[in-house]
């Protein structure tokens, strides 16, 4: 940022949003597949055997699950030369993910929608180029697809939540939207439905946020509710408040009503893929930085962690963290990228910012000695071969905190003391 003193808006999405519906359906195909790898002992965290690429469209009672992957029985099965997937078992994934976020409507129900499996075998040149080789240094995967990919972390949300290192916009913005979702579930809120998004306005001072000039919020909720009153928005908007401020810090909320918008448009009834058609990878930003660093080319759900848009992603996130929580910089951005077929990055760099305490380049290095970014590393390393992609699917796959069956492991900050050590 150049400025010192300005504005900066992120929005996110709820886990009802039909894109993140899409996105959390891909992925629970790929936690299945890894499951099952690991029930037959064909997978651990120095191995993995499934290969998925699967997108996902969601409309009108309808899901389209589509793409190419590689998979044991019961997902797949030999039929001569080629592989064929089990339809009806992809198909129960997609109706259970969409029964779990509450999708029981009319136009979109976990029961009466039509899914349609597309999903294939994988290509055998892609294949060729990814499946490890063997080397001096041992077996190693080529990247699972050319690229470049970025992370970044950031001190300003440390204030509010130890260990987030994200920008404030984007962390808040999931942070209202989640309240808002747990109170649903929890039936505080239950004329509420899965579909929502919010945006948040965050003012800067001396480069520092200070606070919310703007909130908006869109939720999707019944016509009226159980006692017969139809909903307005100004209705909705007095049920939502004091949870939309209580996932602020003290004194963010805005004071003025006119800086409080919910459902601006008007009425919020028809919504999720009855009222959107939603596909997978669509919310790449909400998925990340909130537009306050850059993205990459490719989305992350659906993907296997051979493939280094979403694995590269991680690791370039896991090394940003960590050098902003050794005290080496204030902020740290890190591109990496590859080739198809080639395990080591064609280019690595590393920017603090202004704000680092060694040079760049000298991070550069350092930082390439500790965590090799080869795809083989990175996976084993993070331990990416297990099932816990359909949580990073709704909320952000970044600042949440790292969970003990190996979820969200590019967010520990373990490596910090080696990078401090390594600088001096």
């Amino acid at each position: 940022m150049a400025h010192t003193n300005f504005l900066f808006t992120s929005e996110s999405v709820s886990e009802g949003h039909p894109d993140k519906v899409c996105d959390q359906i891909s992925d629970a195909v790929l936690d299945a597949f890894l499951e099952n790898d690991i029930k037959l002992g064909i997978a651990d965290d120095s191995k993995v055997n499934t290969r998925l690429g699967c997108e996902t469209l969601a409309t009108t009672n309808k899901i389209v699950i589509a793409g190419e992957g590689r998979g044991q029985a019961p997902f797949f099965h030999k039929h001569g030369d080629k592989a064929v997937v089990d339809r009806e078992l992809i198909a129960q994934i997609a109706r259970n993910v969409v029964k779990d976020i509450g999708y029981d409507q009319d136009g979109f129900s976990y029961y009466g929608a039509d899914v349609e499996v597309l999903l294939h075998g994988q290509s055998p040149d892609i294949a060729m180029g990814v499946d490890a080789k063997k080397k001096k240094s041992g077996d190693e995967e080529g990247a699972g697809d050319q690229g470049m990919m970025f992370g970044f972390a950031c001190t300003e949300s440390e204030v509010y939540e130890k260990n987030s290192f994200m920008p404030a916009p984007i962390f808040f913005a999931h942070k209202v939207l989640k309240v808002l979702s747990d109170k649903r579930r929890a039936g505080q809120l239950f004329d509420l439905q899965p579909d929502a998004k919010s945006q948040v306005t965050v003012r800067y001072v001396n480069g520092k946020p200070v606070g919310c000039t703007k909130v908006v919020v869109s939720t999707q909720h019944n016509a009226q509710s159980r006692n017969g009153k139809k909903y307005t928005p100004g209705l909705i908007k007095e049920m939502i408040a004091d949870a939309v401020e209580s996932a602020l810090p003290d004194g963010w909320m805005p004071k003025k009503s006119s800086d409080f918008l919910v459902n601006p448009t008007g009425n919020f009834v028809v919504g999720g893929p009855d009222g959107d058609c939603g596909l997978t990878g669509r919310k790449i930003i909400v998925d990340t930085y909130g537009g306050y660093a850059p993205h990459g080319g490719g989305a992350f759900s659906g993907k296997d962690p051979t493939k280094v848009d979403r694995s590269a992603a991680y690791a370039a996130r896991y090394l940003a963290k960590n050098v902003v929580a050794a005290g080496i910089a204030e902020r740290c951005t890190i591109q990496i990228a590859y080739a198809i077929g080639v395990a080591d990055p064609m280019s690595v760099l590393v920017e603090t910012h202004g704000t680092g305490k060694v040079p760049d380049s000298k991070l550069e290095k350092i930082l390439a000695e500790l965590f090799p970014l080869r795809p083989t590393n990175i996976r084993r390393t993070l331990k990416l071969s297990r099932p816990i992609y359909r949580r990073t699917a709704a909320y952000g796959h970044f600042g949440r905190a790292p969970e003990k069956d190996g979820g969200f492991s590019w967010e520990r900050t373990d490596l910090a003391d080696a990078i401090k050590r390594a600088v001096k």
